[in-house]
């Protein structure tokens, strides 16, 4: 019998060192010191099956007061790395990443984040260390955020290489016959150009990624299992809007349009990937698309082109951790055969649940049948969001699907509310829809949401129309226009490609606004930014209310004078600068 065991785990609290005054006086577990590197720290089990064992823990966000849950998870998980040992011992374990807690543990005594420092990484080595069997991690969104210890990305990346025992962030451990674990890890934070909580694989990982696929082929029987700490996009798994999506951090390298796309087309391409799993949504694993498969029964539903890889979301093991609530990790058994997806439940004394059986049927090919529907609880719908569906030669496209009219344009026909739910492709090729009163784009291939283009502040309450702007009859130049002289239509176009513009209209008030796109065609707003700036953008903030303070001579009892600011680069249709305020923010508003 073959075990795959995939382990996820929440902020690590499980493990309690003598650094920390009034918790534990020494380690709780015992496991040897990370001195050497982790390949000599463990006995290495000679293959003798094609059966495996792997635990695979994600979020573990460690943080030294709150260690009883990892206590726990990992008592309840001994025996069955034991089994595993004793049976075929082809067992290791894999981190998914985020090992500390992005807080202070100490707040008296210091304002300094957990997550990323030296500390926080000796203690997760010597957690994971101490399941007794090899184990690998990667990298997640917080891994490098020790901002007061270390400077640069790369100093903190070294730092963590070193206490974990690896030479590079991605790692390949053969582990059992003609099968893999592959594992890639983020590599920014500081030099995130948007949200430093974007997970992104460097480029030099990506070749080699490649270059192990293509070394690997599933005509000559490999099998590989990907661990990432964000899945990629087009894996169909339940995300957050709320979250994730707004701030464009749910999948791998998000914000880079190209190298998003790239991981399904490996994996559409190269059918020796058969599973990919992922944290970083702190959601539970009830859910039946908290796994999804690389085919379904045409009767169900549109075929999701996934090559031959069933994406798995795992969840947490430390309750604080938790959006929904749930607390569990993931066991895979399989063989040459296939394998099953299995849930461990940490809140019902480690019980085993079968979720998922995929079978091989050729190297090729697999067919993947669920074991339960979902197991919903109270506030479930609120942590799923809408994802349009167009349908295939046998499907239609879903019911929010919105067509164009005879005159060209389209229209949503009611004012959004928070109920409204629609979709549509631009000509450009862009799609577009809206739920929970937000106007989101989504991935042209995918249909995967990625990011918010209008939020529901702005959008509740009006139209939204799609009409064409690239007709002759809208293109008059100003020439009197300073900037503009000697402009013409150059770019105008009509027919399948023609040009649009997507209006938003109040009906109360009249106002009308164009959404322009983002200069790389794209609509999703990248509002959230690298965490140093907003850091540094707070700090100047703080430091120029004491300054207007002290200038308007305030005494304490007094409000804070209003503090805005203003940043660039400054958006506009004019052609040349001459004015940099915001109406009714650091200028009066215009009146009509």
């Amino acid at each position: 019998r073959l075990v795959f065991v995939a382990l996820l785990m929440a902020p690590a609290t499980a493990f309690m060192p003598s650094a920390f005054p009034g918790l534990r006086k020494a380690p709780i577990f015992s496991a040897r010191p990370n001195t050497a590197p982790r390949q000599h720290r463990f006995a290495t089990f000679f293959m003798t099956a094609d059966q495996f064992t792997v635990g695979v823990l994600g979020d573990l966000h460690i943080d030294p007061r709150k260690m009883e849950d990892y206590e726990t998870g990992r008592n309840q998980w001994l025996p069955i790395l034991e089994n595993a040992k004793n049976e075929h011992g082809n067992v290791a374990m894999v981190s998914l990443g985020d090992l500390g807690e992005s807080k202070s543990v100490r707040p008296q005594e210091t304002s300094e984040l957990f997550a990323g420092t030296t500390e926080c990484h000796k203690m997760a080595a010597e957690y994971l260390g101490s399941f007794s069997v090899p184990y690998e991690v990667v990298g997640g969104n917080h891994d490098l955020e020790g901002l007061d210890e270390f400077d640069t990305d790369e100093a903190n990346l070294a730092m963590y290489l070193r206490e974990h025992g690896k030479e590079t962030p991605q790692f390949k451990r053969q582990i059992a016959e003609k099968t893999l674990l592959v594992g890639l890890g983020s590599t920014v934070f500081r030099s995130a150009k948007y949200t430093s909580h974007e997970v992104t694989i460097d480029d030099e990982q990506m070749l080699w990624f490649e270059q192990v696929l293509k070394e690997h082929p599933s005509t000559e029987g490999w099998k590989v299992f990907v661990f990432t700490h964000a899945p990629p996009n087009g894996s169909g798994l339940r995300v957050l809007q709320e979250n994730h999506v707004v701030n464009g951090c749910c999948w791998l390298n998000h914000s880079d349009e190209k190298k998003c796309s790239k991981f399904i087309e490996l994996v559409r391409e190269h059918r020796c990937i058969k599973a990919w799993f992922s944290g970083h949504f702190h959601l539970g694993q009830d859910y039946q698309d908290s796994i999804t498969f690389p085919t379904i029964d045409p009767k169900d539903g549109p075929y999701p082109n996934r090559g031959s890889c069933v994406f798995v979301q795992t969840s947490v093991m430390r309750g604080g951790t938790s959006r929904d609530g749930r607390q569990q990790s993931r066991l895979i058994r399989g063989n040459k055969e296939g394998f099953e997806i299995c849930t461990v439940d940490h809140q019902k004394d480690g019980a085993i649940r079968v979720d998922a059986t995929i079978t091989y049927t050729d190297e090729n090919h697999e067919v993947g049948v669920y074991s339960h529907k979902d197991l919903k609880a109270v506030g479930d719908e609120y942590f799923k969001v809408y994802q349009p569906c167009a349908g295939d030669s046998l499907h239609p496209p879903d019911k929010g699907y919105i067509p164009y009219g005879e005159d060209g344009a389209l229209h949503v026909n009611e004012e959004v509310t928070k109920e409204t739910v629609a979709w549509w492709r631009m000509s450009c090729g862009r799609t577009m829809g809206m739920l929970n009163g937000m106007l989101v784009e989504y991935d042209t291939s995918t249909l995967a949401p990625l990011g918010l283009i209008v939020g529901a502040d702005e959008l509740l309450g009006k139209r939204i129309a799609v009409i064409d702007s690239g007709l002759q009859d809208n293109c008059v130049i100003d020439e009197s226009s300073e900037g503009m002289e000697g402009a013409d239509c150059a770019g105008v176009s009509g027919g399948v490609f023609r040009e649009q513009a997507v209006v938003m209209f109040d009906p109360a008030t009249g106002q009308t606004t164009v959404v322009q796109p983002n200069e790389d065609g794209s609509y999703w707003r990248k509002i959230v930014r690298n965490k140093m700036v907003r850091m540094q953008e707070v700090r100047r903030l703080k430091a120029a209310k004491e300054f207007a303070r002290e200038a308007l001579k305030l005494k304490d009892s007094d409000e804070d004078p209003p503090v805005v600011s203003s940043w660039g680069p400054y958006v506009s249709t004019v052609g040349t600068a001459k004015a940099t305020g915001v109406a009714g923010l650091t200028v009066p508003a215009k009146q009509k």
